[in-house]
């Protein structure tokens, strides 16, 4: 015997899909195309509203308001994800297939069983929407695509046949309002003391080197401490696909070119950090390096473009200094790797650990100096750590920050630089 609510969900689809084809057969989709506003949303859902209380279906008042609501973003929207995106506390909407939808709220995954695609066409076209809005395009011969929203989160979708259950789409999502320094205090990321440390070695012009893992705030963190340069000077960011929002007069964006259906036209980082070179930067903030681009980071930061920040994905403070030397050669210019190594040492300040933790939240879990080199070895030392202490009865992750009571090194080059650093900072103490 038939699941009565299986069945009573492919009807529900069903006449949603006969609706949305006679609706769109009804309306100008030409003048709709020039005219996409409010004005014409509302025109769209009475028209929409008088056909689904015209139809003979057994449907109560609100499910045909949620019908019509639906239809409507069908036509102006993303279809099934449009309450998800309205939704402010999730971060993530994951489409592992057409009928299998999650969400991530509060650092927790979540089933949606009531949602879903009518079938993994209808995922497809969602798909195509999305990326033939930044001009991009999903096909066999292309079958992995990023891309991004209007309000910058970011787009990865993968189809058949690399994705064997079919399409499967990811939604990092932004939030509406941009995370603060204040917020991160607040929500326990990192203490004052460490926020004054950091944002004092960004007015000083030193560089950053950021480092975590998937999910774990780089871009967010990076967001916030490239508020502290002064108004007055004039940035280039460098993305793959544009997420940082800085808030100063003087910066110019640049992004990443994916090839066209030739195959031909790409513009990759690295030519773009070359490119930003010549266009009289003060700062040069890259979003994530994760290639050759590594090299001419590495040179801008040595030779007077002092203050860049840039991110990397990476577990440990020691891994992120490694993959940096990995991307290194990636670019095949056959320097040894001592030399590297010393161009690193020499370029990097201070690399900032950020992690998502097991229950979900974030935290700056070390702020450590990059001293010089020692024989073949780069020297760093920790200035902040933050200290793990188990679970505890609710499955919150216990810990403090510490200071390490050690003074960085460079805090002769900011007082050089006319930027003190309080000697309290870092004398050695817990916070919770």
């Amino acid at each position: 015997m038939a699941n009565p609510q299986i069945f009573e969900h492919n009807t529900y689809q069903q006449v949603k899909a006969d609706l949305h084809r006679k609706i769109l057969d009804r309306l100008d989709l030409e003048k709709l195309g020039r005219n996409t506003g409010d004005s014409a949303r509302e025109e769209v859902l009475a028209l929409i509203r008088n056909s689904v209380n015209s139809e003979v279906v057994p449907l109560s008042f609100a499910e045909r308001e949620r019908l019509s609501r639906e239809i409507l973003d069908e036509i102006f929207g993303l279809g099934p994800l449009e309450p998800l995106l309205k939704d402010h506390t999730i971060s993530d909407i994951l489409v592992n297939r057409f009928d299998k939808i999650y969400i991530e709220r509060a650092g927790k995954l979540e089933l949606m069983p009531d949602l879903s695609f009518k079938d993994n066409q209808h995922l497809m076209q969602i798909i195509e929407r999305i990326v033939s809005r930044v001009g991009r395009r999903v096909d066999e011969s292309s079958p992995m695509v990023d891309a991004r929203l209007p309000d910058g989160s970011r787009v990865n979708a993968i189809i058949p046949p690399l994705a064997l259950d079919g399409a499967c789409l990811s939604i990092r999502r932004f939030g509406r309002d941009p995370v603060t320094a204040r917020n991160m205090i607040e929500n326990h990321t990192l203490t004052e003391p460490m926020l004054e440390l950091l944002s004092t070695m960004v007015k000083g012009k030193l560089n950053l080197l950021i480092s975590g893992g998937t999910g774990a705030g780089k871009t967010t963190l990076l967001n916030v401490l490239s508020g502290y340069i002064p108004n007055v000077e004039r940035i280039v960011t460098i993305e793959d696909a544009a997420e940082l929002q800085l808030k100063q007069e003087h910066v110019v964006r640049l992004e990443t070119r994916a090839p066209n259906i030739e195959g031909k036209g790409a513009v990759r980082q690295r030519q773009l950090v070359i490119n930003s070179l010549r266009m009289r930067p003060d700062r040069i903030v890259v979003g994530e390096v994760r290639g050759e681009e590594a090299f001419d980071m590495l040179q801008a930061m040595n030779t007077g473009h002092e203050g860049s920040l840039t991110t990397v994905h990476a577990n440990s403070v020691r891994d992120a200094l490694a993959r940096v030397e990995n991307m290194v050669s990636m670019a095949n210019l056959n320097i040894p790797e001592r030399a590297v190594r010393h161009q690193i040492a020499s370029a990097i300040h201070a690399v900032v650990q950020v992690a998502r933790l097991s229950d979900g939240t974030r935290k700056v879990t070390s702020v450590s100096e990059v001293t010089g080199m020692d024989n073949e070895s780069i020297i760093m030392q920790d200035i902040f750590v933050f200290d793990r202490r188990g679970l505890d009865e609710n499955g919150k992750v216990r810990g403090a920050f510490r200071a390490t009571g050690i003074r960085p090194a460079f805090a002769e080059r900011l007082a050089n630089a006319g930027t003190r650093l309080r000697p309290a900072l870092f004398e050695s103490r817990t916070e919770i």
